[in-house]
């Protein structure tokens, strides 16, 4: 199969996987997981009182920009990975290239003096 053609079609499954819950359940709010486990702890025990407060809140400005910030390294330190395995994997290739295999003799030992 073409690489162009699996490289599509994954790009495509991938749209489909975040585009499909929008099609099963139009009318659902999609929202964060913050508050989600204080609203089921809240609803489960009405009474319940945090041990521990946080030292710091930020405001929401900085609290996404955190946020923001934390995926974009993260995208740098996983681009940054599959470029060195591209690169690794190209070099690998060059050094396997057919001018290496031309002067290898019966028992797959190359002859040349370097």
């Amino acid at each position: 199969m073409d690489d162009q053609l699996k490289y599509g079609l994954a790009i495509l499954a991938i749209v489909l996987l975040f585009a499909l819950p929008f099609f099963v359940n139009p009318s659902a709010k999609f929202g964060g997981a913050d508050d989600a486990g204080s609203r089921a702890i809240q609803t489960q025990q009405p009474g319940y009182v945090r041990w521990i407060l946080p030292l710091w809140t930020p405001p929401p400005e900085t609290e996404s920009m955190l946020f923001a910030l934390q995926a974009a390294l993260g995208a740098l330190v996983i681009g940054y990975f599959i470029g060195y395995e591209k690169a690794r994997s190209d070099i690998s290739k060059i050094k396997e290239g057919p001018h290496d295999k031309v002067n290898n003799g019966p028992e797959g030992k190359d002859k040349r003096k370097d």
